[in-house]
């Protein structure tokens, strides 16, 4: 049989080899099978095709990474090198000081403080902006006349540009602006004062206009996040009994729950990263009462001219905001991808 087996060999293809090997040795059966469908046209063909699927994309995801790796990737590598001189932008590089700009942001009052108004400027800005912009979205999600033209108007600060909005504000919140005119004509002008010049009360102020401003994006969102919510749920309320306010808090405001944290999530960023609005404002002022970290960096780098210092504090803002997004990643968004695995789990009891 060896014999018949080695004739056969030459003259027969793939289904040859196996069923000379099995004639040989019945045990190599398995290895026989897997080595002809491997080496076969149809193995050859699912890999080519496991290729050209990489390549594809490769193809499709190289230009994003480049771009993201210039853009990103490539400036922070750069900052972490500036943030280790003295440098003061012009002139070699040549006063290596180490941890010694991080250490002087560290311990910096006005740093601190920076921080803290950031902080303060995100929790506000959740505590104020979400429950307003929940009740407009639930009532523009109504059908009444006029619906499309609100949504419009609720949704147009967002869409002005920061340095437009920020010049507009600053003249009405002026001493002769219009705030002051209208509080004067209500009969409150004993409340009027200079908004943004007044140090207890301008990070108030800026926190009213960012509400303004950026309220809109969380009732877009909201409104879509009310999309899918099925109909369905609430007619069997309405036929239990439950009224309209029952309906919102027990059904649609827990179904909008990854909506609700997505906005937060990019307001929470937002928030840290501030700096085009308080800028034209203020600049950070009266007494720093209203600086951000990007401010205070922008400051340092720009009006005394301390770049190596300036990117210390910009790696410092790198790292809070890094470390923030991934908690609230780890600790509040990861529990929508945890909502589907029971489902899958049911899945795979169900088969």
């Amino acid at each position: 049989m060896t014999d018949v087996a080695g004739d056969l060999t030459p003259r027969g293809g793939n289904a040859t080899r196996a069923a000379a090997a099995t004639a040989v040795n019945p045990g190599a059966t398995d290895q026989a099978t897997a080595w002809s469908v491997a080496s076969g046209p149809r193995g050859r063909g699912a890999s080519s095709n496991a290729w050209r699927k990489r390549l594809e994309i490769f193809f499709f995801v190289a230009p994003a990474l480049l771009l993201f790796a210039t853009f990103v990737l490539l400036p922070v590598v750069q900052a972490a090198r500036y943030s280790v001189f003295r440098w003061n932008g012009l002139g070699p590089m040549d006063n290596f000081i180490g941890f010694q700009n991080y250490v002087m942001a560290l311990g910096d009052t006005v740093f601190q403080r920076s921080v803290t108004n950031n902080l303060t400027i995100a929790v506000l800005s959740i505590a104020i902006q979400l429950p307003i912009g929940v009740l407009i979205a639930l009532l523009l999600n109504r059908k009444f006349p006029g619906q499309t033209a609100m949504r419009v108007i609720v949704f147009v600060p967002y869409v002005l540009a920061e340095v437009v909005a920020g010049v507009i504000w600053k003249l009405l919140l002026q001493p002769s602006g219009g705030v002051n005119a209208f509080l004067e004509a209500i009969g409150l002008g004993g409340v009027t004062q200079a908004w943004l010049a007044n140090s207890s009360v301008a990070l108030w102020t800026v926190m009213g206009v960012l509400t303004w401003k950026y309220c809109g994006l969380a009732i877009v969102l909201l409104l879509a996040g009310l999309q899918g919510v099925p109909e369905e749920l609430h007619e069997a309320a309405s036929i239990d009994g439950a009224s309209w306010w029952q309906t919102q808090r027990k059904i649609t405001i827990p179904l909008l729950g990854p909506t609700i944290r997505t906005w937060m999530f990019l307001s929470m960023i937002g928030s840290l990263q501030l700096f085009d609005m308080v800028w034209i404002l203020t600049k950070g002022g009266p007494d720093n009462a209203t600086s951000t970290m990007a401010t205070y960096l922008i400051r340092q780098g720009t009006e005394r001219s301390q770049y190596g210092y300036s990117s210390a504090v910009a790696i410092i803002l790198f790292v809070i905001s890094f470390v923030i997004a991934g908690l609230f990643q780890k600790l509040v968004m990861n529990r929508d991808a945890g909502d589907d695995k029971p489902k899958q789990r049911r899945k795979k009891v169900s088969r």
